[in-house]
């Protein structure tokens, strides 16, 4: 529980520094979200570029609404991916769940750590099973991509998409259980398993 407090005191520190101006303090909100927010986007959209505009948009909102933000009611990482998911989800059914052609790979990001342990031929294969994946994931339909998406990519819980997508928690569980089942099927298609 103490760790806990602290957490949110730490937050609420960083929010209260970002409102008044202090540009480090953003910065450093930015630099430790926005890998993960780019991510979920990438994963939406299926090109850096689609990608990048979508978090600084995310970014934008959460700039100018970093005042609602309440350290009471959880921690900063839990609201920011809050507004993120939000506004990424509204952003892909506004395109008409249709993402653009993946011709970019999620490894080119800027924001992208990359292990100096690997050798260059194991970066290749990575890099080749991400693309292999996200080609499978885009191929999923709207409905079953976006909780598949949430649920083994983003790790929510079903509760978590049941609010988000204001679905039964019992379609949730089935468009996942049918998303893991076609996605397999595609990925032997495709003979990656």
């Amino acid at each position: 529980m103490g760790a806990k407090v602290a957490l949110s005191n730490e937050d609420a520190q960083l929010v209260r520094q970002c409102l008044a101006g202090d540009e480090a303090a953003w910065e450093e909100i930015v630099k430790q979200y926005s890998r993960r927010i780019y991510s979920l986007a990438y994963r939406f959209v299926g090109t850096h570029e689609a990608a990048e505009d979508l978090t600084q948009e995310v970014f934008l909102r959460i700039y100018r609404t970093l005042d609602q933000y309440d350290p009471q009611a959880g921690s900063l990482s839990n609201w920011l991916m809050r507004v993120a998911r939000n506004l990424i989800i509204d952003d892909w059914r506004k395109r008409g769940r249709t993402p653009t052609e993946a011709s970019d790979t999620l490894e080119a990001h800027a924001y992208h750590l990359k292990s100096r342990a690997e050798s260059p031929q194991r970066l290749v294969e990575r890099r080749q099973l991400s693309e292999q994946i996200q080609a499978a994931i885009n191929k999923l339909s709207p409905e079953l991509r976006t909780c598949i998406i949430l649920r083994d990519l983003e790790e929510l819980s079903y509760q978590e998409i049941v609010d988000l997508l204001k679905i039964p928690e019992g379609t949730v569980k089935s468009r996942i259980n049918r998303g893991r089942i076609e996605l397999a099927k595609i990925l032997r298609r495709m003979k990656v398993i």
